[in-house]
C-alpha cells in the first residue's frame, strides 16, 4: 500500500519536475555547451568548438578577475553584516519589550522594497547636490562640503554595501527570529539557574540552536550578493571607473554588450563556483562555531 502511494505522489510532481526542466535545466544545459565555444550574439556561421579556451581566457582577464573581486568583498561585508546586525535584530525583537509586536510586523518593510526601488531611494539619498545624506552629515558639522558618495572610486562600492545591508538585514532577522521563537524556554532557565551569564547562554544554548536557521539565511544571502546584479547596475552601472563593477555585470556586458556568449557563458559558470566555493567556507565556519 505504501508503494503505491509513494508511485502516486511521485506521478503528481512529474509536471513540476518538466516544468523546471524547461525553465531552469535547458537553459543550464545550453549555457555549458556556449562555454565550449566561440558563440557570438550576432553570429550567422555555426560555432566552432574551443575547448577550455573560454576558461583559461577568464582567468587572464584583468577585467573579470577585478569584477570578480568585486563581487566576493561584497558578498563578504554584506552578509557578514547582515547576519550579525539580524541576529541581533532578532535577539532583541525576542524579548518581551513593549511595543515589540509592532516592531515586528515592521521589520518586514526594507526587505519587501524591490530592490530597484531600493536603489533608486538610496542614490536620491547619496545624491552630491541636493541628497538627504549630505544634508544630514552637513548641519550636524562631520562635513565641510557635500561629498560625491556614488561618484568617488573610494566610496561608491561602501555606499552601494550599504544599501544593500539596509533592505536585507531583516530578512536574516525574520529568520533568525523565527527560530528563537521555537527555543525551549526550560533550556534558558536552567542555565539560568546553574549561574551562566547572557553571554554565556547565547553562545553555549542559542548560537548553536540558531545556526541550521543561519546557514538557510547566508546560502541564501551569499547567492544573491556574489550574483548582485540590479541594485548596483542601478546606481553606478559598474562605475566609477569600473571600481563597482560585479562579475554578473562583466558577464552581461561580455555576452550581450560585447555579443560574446561562448566566453560570457564561461565566465559564468566560473561565478556559479565561487559562490559554491563562499558558502562552503561560510558553513565550514558556522559549523565550527555549533561544536
Amino acid at each position: 500500500m505504501s508503494r503505491k502511494r509513494t508511485g502516486n505522489y511521485f506521478y503528481m510532481i512529474i509536471p513540476m519536475i518538466l516544468i523546471m526542466g524547461i525553465i531552469i535545466g535547458w537553459p543550464l544545459v545550453q549555457t555549458v555547451i556556449f562555454s565550449f565555444t566561440n558563440s557570438g550574439l550576432l553570429d550567422t556561421e555555426p560555432a566552432s568548438f574551443v575547448g577550455l579556451k573560454n576558461f583559461i581566457s577568464a582567468f587572464k582577464n584583468s577585467g573579470f578577475l577585478s569584477s570578480l573581486k568585486v563581487s566576493g568583498l561584497f558578498a563578504l561585508v554584506v552578509v557578514t553584516s547582515e547576519v550579525i546586525i539580524g541576529t541581533a535584530v532578532a535577539l532583541l525583537l525576542n524579548e518581551p519589550l513593549k511595543g515589540v509586536r509592532l516592531v515586528r510586523a515592521f521589520l518586514i518593510l526594507p526587505w519587501a522594497v524591490p530592490t530597484v526601488v531600493n536603489a533608486i531611494m538610496w542614490r536620491l539619498i547619496y545624491n552630491p547636490e541636493y541628497g538627504a545624506l549630505n544634508s544630514l552629515l552637513y548641519q550636524l558639522g562631520l562635513i565641510d562640503k557635500y561629498v560625491s558618495w556614488l561618484g568617488s572610486a573610494d566610496k561608491a562600492l561602501g555606499s552601494i554595501m550599504f544599501a544593500d545591508v539596509w533592505k536585507n538585514f531583516s530578512l536574516v532577522a525574520m529568520i533568525v527570529l523565527a527560530s528563537l521563537q521555537s527555543l525551549p524556554e526550560q533550556q534558558i532557565e536552567a542555565a539560568k539557574i546553574d549561574g551562566a551569564n547572557g553571554w554565556q547562554r547565547f553562545i553555549y544554548i542559542t548560537m548553536p540552536y540558531i545556526i541550521p536557521s543561519l546557514q538557510v539565511a547566508m546560502v541564501l544571502r551569499i547567492i544573491e550578493a556574489v550574483k548582485v546584479f540590479d541594485i548596483i547596475y542601478v546606481m553606478t552601472k559598474g562605475g566609477p571607473a569600473n571600481k563597482t563593477r560585479s562579475a554578473s555585470i562583466f558577464v552581461y556586458q561580455e555576452a550581450f554588450t560585447n555579443s560574446r556568449i561562448g566566453s560570457g557563458s564561461a565566465f559564468a559558470i566560473i561565478v556559479v563556483a565561487f559562490i559554491i566555493l563562499l558558502i562552503l567556507v561560510y558553513m565550514r565556519a558556522l559549523n565550527r562555531q555549533k561544536r
